[in-house]
């Protein structure tokens, strides 16, 4: 048997592993403080121990400052092992942190308690993003239980802050350790794809968020005439708002779906009670923009509907970018990285894998920014966020397998 088939034949009999680092990482809350946690300490240092287990040549802690943060920062984590050749680097990054579960009366069960049913494994992370955890951390584990040496040089990165930002993750990281990082390495984010594994993301559209703040009058609900609803004017606003999807309406058949979204999403408290109209209300919107488009453009259309309402009613209304991070420079359709995914799914999977674009945001963006050519990709069923978020055993296992080909320049 070959050494790349004995590798895959050890992955195949990860099942009981796979689920054990599962169940771990997922009892490990990683929140970040935005979303009312700590940071991602007790992961980080669990994934730690796990890796140090592997033996890396390389393994360091960067510390990235947060006063809000248990100990005062946010853990990212690199580790190294050298390959046989003077190869380029293979980067696999995944993030550490996660959202918040949402409702939990729309789960099954405890969101932080994995639950596998037979082929599904179900728990608040286990596919975001601690599926490319997992696959890659076997990949590199499945080679040294083979006894055979790598041919690449192997990198993992387990970065913070993906969900809120990368501040204090892989922004910070390439701000203060530029050298980590080469233009000619192979780096993949294993944070998107789709259900075959067919799909390898190299453009992202730009990310703004929204905030409005509608400033009425508070009254009493059984005297309208005496206050200005607040509630009213942001629902005609919310409305009103849908009017960006019809002015920036440019297709591009390389991302999916092909169009800009505007979407509104969360709405903070207003009054507590029933019987008051409230006086101020504040809600958001997420927009994803093609990059034909620059972002001040739709900042400076949405503010003239803002204002528009906020005249029309007699209220004020105030607008805010929370958050933007405009397109990064694709990558090639035929870089490196590329040509390495979709020789190693075609070996694995025996399928035909095509460069894409996505709306959703990766901190693929960052490294493409900083002139490093990566690409996004993993098999996923795209439960990201959901109650009841899944992700399928076999697909860590084939995704290991496609880590494993490329690390052995297979």
């Amino acid at each position: 048997m070959s050494a790349i088939n004995q590798i895959f034949d050890r992955i195949d009999g990860y099942r009981d592993e796979i689920i054990a680092l599962q169940k771990d990482l997922t009892s490990r809350s990683a929140l970040g403080p935005t979303n009312g946690g700590t940071g991602e300490h007790e992961k980080t240092e669990y994934l730690k121990t796990k890796i140090g287990e592997l033996r890396p040549d390389h393994l360091e802690e960067i510390k990235a400052p947060d006063d809000r943060a248990e100990r005062g920062y946010r853990p990212n984590l690199l580790a190294k092992w050298d390959g046989e050749t003077g190869a380029p680097t293979v980067w696999v990054l995944s993030h550490t942190d996660i959202v918040p579960p949402g409702d939990r009366a729309l789960w099954g069960g405890d969101p932080y308690r994995v639950r596998v049913e037979g082929n599904k494994i179900i728990g608040r992370g286990v596919e975001d993003n601690q599926h490319g955890i997992v696959s890659s951390f076997l990949a590199v584990k499945a080679v040294q239980e083979t006894g055979v040496s790598l041919r690449r040089s192997v990198a993992i990165a387990l970065v913070a802050d993906e969900e809120t930002g990368s501040k204090y993750g892989l922004d910070y990281v390439l701000a203060n350790h530029p050298d980590y990082f080469k233009p000619e390495d192979l780096v993949i984010v294993p944070d998107g794809g789709n259900e075959d594994g067919t799909m390898i993301e190299v453009a992202e559209k730009s990310m703004l968020w929204i905030k409005f703040t509608v400033l009425g009058k508070q009254c009493h609900a059984s005297t309208p005439e005496k206050g200005k609803n607040s509630l009213y004017a942001a629902a005609r606003l919310i409305v009103e708002l849908e009017a960006l999807k019809k002015h920036f309406d440019a297709k591009d058949d390389l991302f999916k779906p092909p169009a800009s979204t505007f979407e509104a999403t969360r709405m903070e408290a207003n009054v507590p009670n029933v019987n008051t109209i409230p006086g101020r209300d504040v809600f958001y919107v997420d927009c994803r923009v093609l990059p034909a488009y620059e972002v001040d453009r739709v900042l400076t259309f949405a503010g003239g509907l803002a204002e528009s309402v906020a005249v029309e009613l007699g209220m004020s209304i105030e607008m805010e970018p929370v958050y933007r991070q405009e397109a990064a420079p694709p990558t090639a359709a035929d870089a490196p990285v590329v040509e390495a995914l979709r020789k190693a799914v075609r070996k694995v999977k025996g399928l035909e894998a095509k460069p894409m674009g996505i709306g959703g945001g990766t901190v693929a963006a960052f490294f493409r920014k900083s002139g490093i050519p990566a690409a996004v990709w993993a098999t996923e069923s795209d439960t990201a966020h959901q109650p009841d978020e899944y992700c399928l055993i076999s697909n860590i296992m084939t995704d290991a397998k496609v880590f494993a080909s490329i690390f052995m320049d297979e």
